[in-house]
């Protein structure tokens, strides 16, 4: 393999000094191929290869190449904000005198502070927002770096990493594009879309054994004789723990949904709290009290979770607040937690690799399809985790048959299998016509004629060219458009109105905005106002339909009946307005201070899909506030319940909230001791009263702010 040493002038000397202070002294097969294809020259390039083979270095190259001799920016593209995150602390670790930024967070925001910077790492959304808002710098960009591209098969983040990808190389015209895929169907077909040269290869630094489970054994594709894995349990998953850390190693086991993976952790978790040591114990117990106290008041999914991580295993899926998938992903990373039970959605985005990658579940429910395989796509990226290269010689990968037979069939699909190829997910309703709103909105694009060229440049009108149907579908959202008043039609330009230009900077379905703005009138109650902010399809999906519900339907009838008139709605056969109406109870119950416990249990949900919720309300009244000022309805309403909702307190909190170091349950204990507002806090005793309360630090940090 080739030396890094020998790739001479063209790699600039900051790059050699950093990989070679970080070991990287070798070329992988990929590296090199990318070298010659021209990733110094300035070509466009596709690389599709395993996880750990490689591909962020070549980004790396090609970033760093336009930066330090092109003296241009560098931009780095990610689907998920996790991702972003990291690449971001590895660049500023690895790279410290350059000037680094991350913006992955107000989609309204115009981050003008960007323009100074040299490389910045951000989510496919933000990027997409910045370039609605008319980022100043766009001529200054001389590489942009598009990672997990294979997720352009995905039908909710696809599309818009599509549209961004197409709108990014018609505006930086003369940056190079360095797309990074996981290996997939049809790599070439992607490379040529984006007119660039395709590394391909099956690399990986660390060898993988794939294999199917049946009773006690593992059947690898090399033998027919099943390899016996040591344990005693009957039970598949149970077995491959047991076997795994027989070898002083580690496994994660992924499953379809977020039950599945906590029953199958508390399962294996008994079997591995036999085989730790003493000292294992002793740290994973205070491990276990981190996770149980995360927040202020303990919900039953901490309580299950700090039990099974006090035996060394963890669920791991989106229901997690932050804090507690952090703990469990570095108790991972440092051989404390043994195994980790994940849902394969999450799998996808979590850089958690183990010796042993277990896919229990091969099929998936959902509720636009029923029950569906997963792809031998998904399945490979869960086996690309399989194996640590600075610790294994090899990783295993299993799959969990019940029959001999169904052995054969596994071993046909998933591992002897073809790779699929990724299909454009654009033609769908809702994602063009956000998409169409941006274009005339920023005056991108102002006819039909043009949309259709640009659509004919992404990988849509690559694959599929631009059909009468794509044509049909653009007629009907410009027709709608139109009629909803968010852009007005002048010869044969369109033009964008007041109100359809705010819509698209505020980052929500033009649908969604159509309904607030029609319901903004309507709403009396904060009922009302939060079921106008949950019927939306940025709050989907919804908590389950509660017997509350039911009883309220009635109640709100007429609001909910304005619903029956919303195509989208109508199109959807498992819609079920108490699903949001539910939804809508849940954040009424947080803005009436009960807590995170009562709630979790009372609607059926988990702690960390509850503040996905909240935020995403949060961005919703948001935008139904600058909405409701440009259709002159008072937005006061929104403004407080807005601040209630974010805080989880009572109208009468409002005032002591605005205090540094008081939330929700500190607003509540003033509040009972007679400290009503701030200026309570300036009258004789107040001092003594906070002290008794939260003792003398906070006291004086909350005492100081009324001085």
């Amino acid at each position: 393999m080739m030396k890094l040493l020998d790739v001479g002038a063209k790699l600039p000397r900051e790059v050699l000094e950093s990989a070679l202070a970080r070991g990287v002294g070798t070329l992988t097969p990929p590296q090199e191929t990318a070298l010659k294809k021209g990733i110094l020259d300035g070509h466009n390039i596709v690389i599709a290869s395993p996880t750990a083979s490689g591909k962020t270095f070549i980004a790396e190259m090609a970033m760093m190449k336009s930066v330090i001799h092109g003296r241009k920016k560098a931009i780095y593209i990610a689907p998920m904000r996790a991702l972003v995150s990291e690449k971001y602390e590895d660049f500023k670790r690895d790279y410290p005198f350059l000037k680094v930024a991350m913006s992955i967070g107000d989609l309204d925001a115009l981050d003008h502070w960007l323009s100074g910077y040299d490389i910045v790492f951000a989510s496919t959304e933000k990027m997409d927002s910045l370039i609605r808002h008319g980022l100043s710098w766009l001529d200054e960009i001389g590489c942009v770096v598009f990672d997990e591209i294979h997720m352009l098969d995905d039908a909710s983040r696809g599309p818009t990493l599509e549209v961004l990808i197409t709108k990014l190389r018609r505006v930086c015209s003369g940056a190079q594009i360095v797309a990074l895929s996981a290996t997939v169907g049809n790599a070439r077909e992607i490379a040529e879309w984006l007119g660039a040269e395709l590394v391909e290869s099956d690399y990986r630094p660390v060898t993988l054994e794939k294999g199917v489970v049946l009773n006690g054994k593992a059947y690898y594709q090399e033998s027919e004789e099943g390899e016996d894995l040591a344990g005693n349990s009957a039970i598949a998953e149970i077995r491959v723990a047991q076997d795994t850390i027989h070898r002083k190693k580690q496994a994660l086991v992924f499953l379809s949904t977020k039950r599945n993976a906590e029953a199958s952790a508390e399962r294996i978790a008994q079997a591995v709290n036999e085989l730790l040591t003493k000292e294992e114990k002793e740290k994973l117990s205070e491990l276990s009290n981190k996770v149980l106290h995360v927040l202020g008041k303990p919900t039953m999914q901490c309580e299950r979770l700090s039990r099974i991580v006090e035996k060394g295993v963890a669920f791991h899926h989106g229901g997690l607040v932050n804090e507690q998938r952090h703990l469990v992903e570095e108790a991972f990373r440092s051989n404390l937690i043994k195994v980790v039970c994940s849902t394969t959605t999450l799998g996808l985005g979590v850089n958690l690799p183990a010796h042993t990658v277990l896919v229990r579940d091969t099929s998936r429910y959902s509720e636009a399809s029923g029950s569906e395989k997963i792809s031998v796509n998904e399945v490979t990226q869960l086996f690309g985790r399989a194996g640590r290269p600075k610790y294994d010689k090899e990783g295993r990968a299993l799959l969990i048959a019940k029959s001999k037979g169904e052995i054969m069939d596994l071993y046909a699909r998933y591992i002897a299998g073809e790779l699929e190829p990724i299909y454009s997910k654009l033609g769908v309703l809702p994602v063009l016509r956000t998409h169409l709103l941006a274009f005339i909105s920023t005056r991108m694009l102002r006819s039909k004629e043009s949309i259709m060229s640009f659509l004919g440049e992404t990988l849509y009108g690559h694959q599929f060219a631009n059909t009468r149907e794509m044509g049909e579908i653009v007629t009907k959202i410009l027709e709608e458009l139109v009629e909803w008043k968010f852009i007005v039609k002048a010869g044969s330009a369109y033009e964008p109105t007041r109100i359809g230009a705010r819509v698209s900077e505020l980052y929500i379905d033009p649908l969604s905005a159509k309904w607030l703005i029609d319901t903004l009138p309507k709403a009396v109650d904060d009922v009302s106002y939060l079921f106008m902010i949950c019927n939306t399809m940025e709050m989907r999906p919804y908590v389950r339909a509660t017997e509350e519900a039911s009883e309220q339907f009635f109640a709100y009838a007429s609001l909910i009946e304005s619903t029956r008139t919303n195509p989208e709605a109508n199109s959807y056969a498992y819609y079920d307005p108490l699903k949001p109406l539910s939804t809508a109870l849940m954040l009424r119950d947080w803005a009436g201070e009960l807590g995170e416990k009562d709630i979790v249990k009372r609607y059926g949900t988990t702690p960390g899909a509850l503040f996905a919720k909240l935020s995403n309300s949060d961005w919703l009244f948001y935008a139904s506030t600058e909405l409701a000022r440009l259709v002159r309805v008072s937005p006061a309403r929104l403004l407080e319940l807005r601040m209630r909702i974010k805080y989880g307190i009572k109208k009468e909190l409002l005032d002591l909230i605005r205090l540094e170091q008081v939330g929700r349950v500190r607003a509540r204990l003033m509040y009972d001791a007679r400290i009503r507002k701030v200026s309570d806090l300036r009258e004789e005793g107040a001092g003594k009263k906070v002290e008794t309360l939260f003792g003398k630090q906070i006291a004086k940090t909350i005492m100081d702010q009324v001085k």
